[in-house]
């Protein structure tokens, strides 16, 4: 572990120093308080630091205000060093943000002591900021296909329209939905469902933007969230989502299966008055009329917006 030892006495710095290295730490070394801080202000700043309370410069209390101001993390563990011993000046040091207190001159093993206890509970808060990351995940995100979950991508949507909306550019709804689906569960089986799943939600997540979002909105339907397209005379986005699907089939243990989608657009554009449950109905029952049509193909809803130059029902399909 790397540890931050900011004092202005060279002695001191470099007994410090010496016995850091000596229990296997890393020590990054400063001789005063600005330098200090302009190291605890760094992307790969030390979790640990050890704290001269006197410095030219920011002295140790003044870094400790600043640097919980910055709220941030991980959490950076402070331990002030002090030639003064009386309760006043420990409490004022506790309460600027110091996580513990040394007084000059320091023992070894308290020292050693002290620091372990640090590392202790730096180690604890990085494994809760894992399982934190991991619960957040699991509750936005879809198990099997890694995709954003439906409250997820609903959320998304919502956000994207009032965004649009604010700053005046359009939004496109893409729904998905593979096609004869409970065919390939029936003649395969769920693992291989479920293998199908998995590829399609990769194949889509692929072939959009990096600010474009997907998810997963229920069984074997997906849906796509595409803002701020400026020119859209045409369906061409929804077309490659088709067209990556359906390039090669997915295999899995020896089975082959040939997959493809229906896709179903929807299109909000400033001048037009939409919401969540209008789009997705416009986009639904685009959706709907590509699969009465013959699936594999895209279809887009009519009405106000990008899309206001096609015919109503405008559509693609598989050549």
């Amino acid at each position: 572990m790397r540890v931050l030892i900011a004092d202005d006495e060279a002695v001191t710095r470099r007994s410090i120093e010496a016995l850091l290295a000596k229990w296997g730490y890393e020590p990054v070394v400063a001789s005063n308080g600005d330098e200090a801080w302009q190291i605890l202000q760094r992307e790969d700043a030390p979790r640990l630091s050890v704290l001269d309370w006197m410095m030219p410069g920011m002295d140790g209390v003044a870094i400790c205000k600043s640097l919980r101001a910055l709220k941030a993390e991980p959490y950076p563990y402070v331990i002030l060093l002090t030639g003064n011993d009386r309760k006043e000046d420990v409490v004022s040091g506790l309460e600027a943000g110091a996580d513990d207190y040394l007084t000059k001159p320091f023992d070894t093993y308290e020292l050693k002591a002290r620091l372990r206890a640090g590392e202790r509970i730096l180690t604890l808060q990085q494994e809760l900021i894992v399982t934190r990351d991991a619960l957040k995940v699991q509750a936005t995100h879809d198990s099997l296909t890694g995709l954003w979950n439906r409250g997820a991508i609903m959320d998304i949507l919502g956000n994207e329209l009032s965004r649009g909306t604010r700053e005046g550019t359009p939004l496109v709804t893409v729904m998905a939905d593979i096609d004869h689906f409970k065919l390939v569960n029936d003649s395969f089986g769920h693992l291989v469902g479920d293998a199908v799943l998995r590829e399609v939600a990769r194949r889509l997540r692929t072939s959009v933007r990096p600010y474009d979002s997907v998810g997963r909105y229920g069984g074997e339907e997906f849906l796509v969230v595409f803002p701020g397209y400026k020119n859209l005379p045409n369906i061409n986005q929804a077309e490659r989502l088709r067209e990556a699907v359906a390039a090669t089939p997915v295999s899995f243990e020896g089975a082959v299966v040939p997959v493809t989608v229906s896709l179903g657009v929807a299109a909000w554009e400033r001048n037009g008055n939409a919401n969540i449950e209008q789009l997705l109905a416009l986009a639904d029952a685009a959706l709907y009329c590509a699969k009465e049509r013959g699936r594999n193909r895209v279809e887009v809803a009519p009405g106000p917006g990008p899309f206001s130059s096609q015919a109503p029902g405008a559509s693609t399909d598989a050549a």
